[in-house]
């Protein structure tokens, strides 16, 4: 009966989907015939997406192996990518064959925190000094209100924004292995009601933007969110030379004035010559939410000349990256994840630490084809 009755409901969510897709064909006088085609059942797909009308497929390679000694991630690891992008591939990989021959990526996560920022409605001054008080001596009931939404999340940090009649709270919350935003609001909006009741405060917006979430932001750039993640490699000055045709002050001088001095001018958060790309690439794969490359665009990448050796070194302020949960429920994000070892519980931090490895590599390989003059050749050969 179970077995019936799974196949009935099986067989809703497909006509459904017809349904929706014959609809959209009609209005938009496009016939959706690939779109059809697409490999994903309509009911794995229903936490993930509404008015499901088929699947678009992104090619999907692998990077490496690269091989890392990290807090979490130890190992060698063939990378899974999704892009369109030709030549970002055989780039990344370049980049982690170089530094594998000089002895690897070492890698480390720094900090650990998901943030919501609510604001609140306060009367004036003095009422919102009453309210921070209240919030600083009952830490204890916050708390309380936190532990009722999740047995996963716990508060971590306060931190509190006074501008005129407005009281924002930055809350940071560990949330385990799930990348935790949703966990994050719900137990944001148990705390804003609390404070609400005890003290009159009104809470207008659960997310006042000082989270910041998918927006490029100053406050996470320095405190961070989601993950902090350190990447560095050291290659030798003979292999720097063999394999990149180019020199360590030739690298370090591209990333001052690119990078750092470019950067600046243009007044972008985050110096870098493409991180985004490979966040991108590793999200779409792995199931994350690519809205949060944009916390991965605001990598910094350091670039010093140790002795005739290239030391190269990416922080990333915000990777927001999950193991449970969300997109990483998907058939074939599973089966990525898997291929790095990041599927599951206790797996996150391992997935940030080779991240910012892949990323390290990206930014490796296209320093070095600018100093050397290919990039532009390198994309020319490979046809794109």
């Amino acid at each position: 009966m179970a077995e019936q009755t799974g196949l009935k409901n099986r067989g809703h969510a497909v006509s459904d989907m017809e349904d929706r897709r014959s609809a959209a064909e009609e209005f938009t006088g496009v016939a959706l015939t690939e779109i059809a085609k697409g490999g994903m059942e309509p009911e794995t797909a229903a936490k993930n997406v509404e008015n499901m009308i088929g699947t678009i497929q992104v090619p999907l390679g692998y990077a490496g192996p690269i091989n890392m000694a990290g807090g979490e991630a130890e190992g060698s690891f063939l990378v899974p990518l999704a892009t369109t992008e030709g030549a970002l591939i055989a780039s990344i990989s370049r980049g982690m064959s170089v530094m594998n021959d000089g002895g690897g990526v070492r890698a480390q996560v720094f900090g650990d925190a998901m943030t919501r920022a609510p604001v609140f409605r306060v009367d004036d001054i003095g009422h919102c000094m009453r309210v921070m008080d209240w919030v600083d001596s009952h830490r204890d009931d916050i708390d309380g209100a936190v532990a009722g939404t999740t047995s996963h999340g716990r508060l971590v940090r306060i931190e509190m924004f006074p501008d005129g009649r407005s009281l924002f709270m930055r809350l940071s919350f560990s949330t385990g292995d799930a990348m935790g935003m949703n966990m994050a609001t719900i137990a944001s909006e148990a705390v804003c009601r609390l404070i609400e009741r005890e003290t009159g405060a009104v809470m207008v917006s659960v997310s006042g933007n000082m989270c910041s979430d998918k927006k490029p932001a100053a406050i996470n750039m320095i405190e961070g969110r989601g993950k902090t993640v350190l990447a560095e490699a050291r290659i030798p000055k003979d292999v720097v030379e063999k394999r990149l045709h180019t020199t360590s002050a030739a690298i370090v001088e591209i990333n001052y004035r690119k990078n750092l001095v470019g950067s600046s001018l243009a007044g972008t958060l985050g110096a870098n010559a493409h991180a985004a790309n490979m966040v991108a690439a590793i999200y779409i794969a792995t199931g994350q939410d690519p809205a949060q490359v944009v916390g991965g665009s605001m990598t910094m990448t350091t670039c010093e000349d140790v002795d005739g050796d290239l030391y190269i070194c990416v922080r990333m302020p915000a990777v927001e990256v999950g193991t449970v949960g969300g997109g990483t429920r998907l058939p074939c994000q599973r089966e990525a994840l898997s291929m790095i070892g990041c599927l599951g519980e206790g797996k996150a931090r391992k997935l940030a630490e080779i991240v910012a490895a892949t990323v390290l590599a990206g930014e490796l390989s296209t320093l070095a084809a600018q100093a050397a003059g290919q990039l532009g050749s390198a994309h020319a050969k490979l046809g794109r």
